[in-house]
């Protein structure tokens, strides 16, 4: 509204909450906004009352800075990609510490990292389906296997639906399956084999999560 506007933020005592930042004037207000941008680290003091599904922020600092991910392009991007994917997926207030510290641990990463940087976002969406409870099963895959994304295992039978990946994708696929951050910069991949790649894994989301859109 005119007054405030709506910040969702995943904290580590409470999951997911909503937050109403105010939208005056005054120089509290104007620092508070500046302080919710996408992948801050906050450490926020709420008022925190039951069966309220907004709550009103009464203050909050930097708690981590991260001043690449605001100067850095590539990272700027990947950050606001990454901001909007999790805004689909973290909808329930649940409190899950792990969950919590591989978000800590990927944003500070991305925040330093300089080399594969334009790999991370495919690097945290593959982890990401593991917190979800959708990793791909790798141990199904054996050459010349499709790769079934309705089930999210390797098959040599055609599935019975039209979301499956052929032989070749299906190798690549699980090539892909082994990238993580340590070793994200290996994989050189062109700028259209990252949108195609980003394609089916926003495919994947959108079978095994509900209401992904």
């Amino acid at each position: 509204s005119d007054k405030m506007s709506i910040a969702h933020v995943y904290t580590e005592k409470y999951g997911h909450i909503s937050y109403a930042v105010p939208l005056q004037q005054g120089k509290k207000s104007r620092i508070l906004r500046t302080l919710f941008t996408p992948f801050s680290i906050l450490g926020i003091e709420a008022d925190h009352r039951p069966n309220r599904d907004i709550l009103r922020v009464l203050d909050a600092h930097i708690a981590i800075p991260l001043p690449q991910l605001h100067y850095d392009p590539i990272k700027n991007a990947v950050s606001l990609f990454l901001s909007e994917f999790l805004s689909r997926i973290l909808r329930e207030p649940e409190t899950n510490p792990s969950f919590f510290a591989f978000l800590m641990q990927s944003v500070q990463l991305l925040n330093h990292t300089e080399e594969g940087k334009a790999n991370f976002h495919i690097c945290f969406l593959i982890q990401l389906s593991d917190f979800m409870g959708f990793y791909p099963n790798t141990e199904s895959f054996e050459k010349g296997s499709f790769f079934d994304l309705m089930n999210g295992i390797f098959t040599f039978h055609i599935p019975d639906h039209p979301y499956f990946l052929p032989p070749a994708e299906a190798e690549r696929f699980y090539t892909l399956m082994r990238m993580n951050y340590t070793n994200m910069h290996r994989f050189r991949l062109t700028r259209n084999e990252r949108m195609e790649i980003l394609e089916r894994m926003i495919e994947y989301f959108q079978l095994h999560q509900p209401g992904f859109g």
